[in-house]
């Protein structure tokens, strides 16, 4: 189904609740715990406070501070590019994707412009194996991402056409 206008200020909404609960974990984890910390939780899960200055899995961790810029002008482009989407008509799960793509992006991006990197905090493990840490900012982007490539496989129904101005 295509959102109507008037209700497109709820995927905002979500985008800014995503933000707001990756930040707040992000300052409660700094606040609470020294740099290093890790408590077990469960048998295959910590809680931990590590610093990213990478991307997904540590990727350019070590380049020497130029990829904080690069990072964020990444994040930055695409959360404007989002915005501008979520003006368009778009079917419900597309507009849910992006908005968690757009809270995703914010969130990191927040980090990587005051802190220089980004807090991550969830470890899950098995047998020794740790899958990198992350935070609630990389599910949204993740969920998002595999939402649009759910979207794209299951409907038929196309968005219409955006009415172009003379």
């Amino acid at each position: 189904m295509i959102q109507p206008l008037c209700c497109r200020a709820q995927w905002y909404s979500l985008a800014s609740v995503i933000f707001g609960a990756d930040q707040a974990a992000k300052i409660y984890i700094h606040i609470t715990t020294p740099l290093g910390w890790s408590r077990d939780v469960t048998s295959f899960f910590n809680l931990v406070h590590v610093l990213n200055p990478g991307a997904a899995f540590s990727f350019l961790a070590g380049a020497g501070g130029w990829q904080r810029w690069f990072f964020l002008a990444i994040a930055l482009t695409a959360s404007a590019w989002l915005v501008w989407m979520l003006l368009r008509p778009l079917r419900t799960l597309e507009a849910m994707s992006y908005s968690l793509i757009l809270g995703g992006a914010l969130g990191n991006g927040f980090d990587r412009a005051v802190r220089g990197q980004v807090i991550d905090y969830l470890d899950f493990h098995v047998s020794g194996w740790h899958w990198p840490a992350f935070n609630i900012a990389d599910m949204a982007i993740v969920g998002g991402a595999i939402a649009l490539v759910l979207q794209s496989l299951v409907s038929t129904e196309k968005p219409p056409a955006v009415k172009q101005s003379r």
